[in-house]
């Protein structure tokens, strides 16, 4: 059975850090594209980053570039977002998923609709 385990949220106060963990049970990441999400009440779900693991091409939003890293690590099967300078407005439920056959791309954002396995969420609060 595929299945994905999102961890490593919390709260933490503006410009702190905090590193997620999305690690893969059932499957291993060859071949499929990990996107990151997020999603703050009342508003859609977002998607901030990306790694393909075809061609490692990487994706950021503008919101996080600069500040957000996302990595893999295949021993582990699992891909890490870590996030630095942390604000406010970084305060959102993060979910990780995963889909085979996906590229990621510069300067497009991953498409939720595309992504087949998905983690359960893990809560990011920032306090100002």
């Amino acid at each position: 059975e595929v299945q994905l385990q999102a961890s490593g949220g919390g709260l933490v106060q503006a410009g702190g850090s905090l590193r997620l963990s999305c690690a893969a049970s059932g499957f291993t990441f060859d071949g499929y594209a990990v996107g990151w999400f997020r999603q703050a009440p009342g508003k859609e779900r977002e998607g901030i980053s990306c790694i393909s693991h075809s061609d490692h091409s990487l994706y950021y939003a503008d919101s996080v570039k600069g500040r957000f890293t996302v990595s893999d690590d295949n021993a582990k099967n699992t891909v890490y977002l870590q996030m630095n300078s942390l604000k406010p407005e970084d305060t959102a439920v993060y979910y990780c998923a995963a889909t085979k056959g996906y590229y990621c791309y510069t300067n497009y954002p991953p498409i939720p609709r595309l992504f087949r396995s998905w983690g359960q969420g893990t809560q990011v609060t920032v306090s100002s």
